[in-house]
């Protein structure tokens, strides 16, 4: 008998809950997108009901348009984004927006901890670097700058409780978005409590946490909005990223998974905590017997949307009419500029910066504009620059972790040829495109069928993914884009304390 797990994976921007079989097959699909506020520089904020509401809407789509019964359906398994945080009341309702990942507000509490004797402490308990983008630093921001709804907070939570609350009546989080908070420590598997001494916080205000395979029955309520039978178990399940990595079936070592959606990531799955000295990378968990080690950049799609709404109004217009996707026609514009775009780079960093240097005050620069360069520059430029990052990331966690025999690729950008043949040609290796598209859902989904006990070894993975491409490097454009980056890496080094400088004069808020 067939059973079926839903994943839903509840990204940045949107949320897709997908149904699989427990041989990989899809059976039925829905996604929903939601806004993000950025009311002043440096902010992004989300409402956590308005993402709830997309979860509820995809997951009865996706149970209707399946056709299934009730009862056929095992469980739900659940990835979401990572670093999110609000306080709650009382009766679970946020007192404020949600601030999530790419909120850098925090900056100025972040350079205080950095300032401390024992700054170093935080990344050894932690394996997060001191940074804006995680609740640790989110926590002093509401502390100090609302210091009203920091005391009424009853809970501080992420979105994963958020939804875990509303579809089990319970607050209870997993180990993978715990380990990616800055507040808990990997090596005693709990919070740490020199932490919350430090936020002057009780751990009751915190979530419980659990194994990401741990699970609860739906509430009667939830279940009659899901289309679902009630007590159907939901899988607490793990962050979206190192979910990706088991999505996409890189769990033995020398597999790295290189993912690009709104950000970009490049991770590796090991089976114990792994900390650099230089503290440039992060670990999370996924399950009791595996952690994910690597860096996040925070201008991967993101950046390449930027460039889509501000400067390509026209395309956007042309791509309509013609029936096409408006990325898709950029990426042909692109194609028609030559490797290196003829000397124009992009320093992409709309959003600060995470990983591998951790810097939240850098800032977006096109560097070698002429008079030869037009908008179809620029777009191969974005594209390029993205890659250059990744490659950064990916340089060091060679470093940290040993070599890396293959690189599997997931995310939006693996639908441009273009890009992957950028990718192939920067880092200089075979880039392999596994079959599976929907690479956090089905990772999710694979670790609700292991916790239901239907898989009984997350490595069975082997026998549902392929490869489904393979792109190659070209040697001349490989020396052409080391050459590149070695500019684009010096440029950023030499600008650090002007971006600094314009960090703080964009961030000032009006008198």
């Amino acid at each position: 008998m067939n059973k079926f797990i839903i994943g839903v994976d509840i990204g940045t921007t949107g949320c897709r809950s997908v149904i699989y079989r427990q041989d990989g097959q899809i059976l039925a699909t829905s996604c929903a997108e939601y806004p993000l506020y950025t009311p002043f520089t440096g902010w992004a904020e989300q409402s956590a009901d308005e993402i709830y509401q997309a979860v509820v809407t995809t997951i009865r789509r996706s149970v209707l348009e399946s056709g299934l019964t009730p009862g056929e359906i095992a469980g739900l398994s659940f990835s979401s984004f990572f670093h999110s945080i609000m306080p709650v009341d009382s009766a679970g309702a946020a007192l404020c927006p949600m601030l999530i990942w790419a909120d850098s507000r925090s900056q100025h509490y972040t350079e205080i901890l950095k300032q401390r004797p024992d700054s170093n402490l935080f990344y050894e308990k932690t394996s997060c670097p001191l940074h804006p983008m995680y609740p640790l630093s989110k926590l002093f921001w509401l502390k100090y700058e609302r210091p009203d709804i920091f005391a009424k907070a009853v809970k501080f939570i992420s979105i994963k409780e958020f939804i875990i609350f509303r579809l089990c009546g319970k607050y209870a989080l997993d180990r993978s978005l715990a380990s990616g908070t800055g507040l808990y420590n990997i090596k005693n598997l709990c919070w740490d409590k020199d932490i919350l001494k430090l936020l002057e916080i009780d751990e009751s205000r915190l979530a419980e946490v659990y194994s990401t395979v741990h699970y609860f029955p739906l509430t009667p309520q939830a279940a009659g909005l899901l289309a679902l039978a009630a007590d159907t178990p939901v899988i607490l399940g793990a962050g979206d990223g190192v979910l990706s990595n088991l999505g996409a079936g890189a769990i033995h070592p020398g597999q790295c998974t290189a993912m690009i959606g709104t950000s970009g990531a490049v991770r590796v799955i090991v089976t114990e905590p792994l900390v650099d000295l230089k503290q440039r990378t992060w670990c999370y968990n996924l399950t009791d017997k595996y952690w994910v080690t690597g860096g996040a950049i925070s201008n991967g799609g993101i950046a390449f949307r930027w460039l889509r709404d501000k400067l390509a109004e026209a395309e956007q217009q042309t791509a309509a009419e013609l029936g096409i996707d408006s990325y898709d026609l950029l990426s042909k514009y692109a194609e028609q500029i030559p490797p290196g775009s003829d000397g124009l780079i992009l320093l992409p960093f709309f959003a600060g910066e995470r990983a591998p240097n951790w810097n939240a005050n850098s800032r977006g620069i096109f560097f070698g504009l002429h008079m030869n360069h037009n908008k179809r520059h620029m777009i191969r430029a974005a594209l390029e620059g993205i890659i250059y990052r990744m490659f950064s990331v990916y340089s060091v966690l060679e470093e940290v972790s040993g070599p890396l025999q293959e690189i599997r690729v997931s995310g939006s950008f693996t639908r441009s040829q273009l890009w992957l043949q950028i990718m192939a040609d920067v880092f200089g290796k075979k880039i392999c495109v596994p079959g599976e598209p929907q690479g956090s859902a089905f990772g999710a989904a694979l670790l609700g069928f292991y916790a239901l006990g239907i898989i009984n070894d997350l490595r069975q993975v082997d026998s549902l993914i392929s490869i489904q491409q393979s792109v190659l490097p070209i040697p001349k454009h490989h020396t052409l884009y080391q050459r590149l980056y070695q500019i684009y890496n010096s440029i950023y080094w030499k600008l650090q304390p002007e971006f600094a400088e314009i960090a703080a004069i964009q961030t000032a808020r009006p008198e």
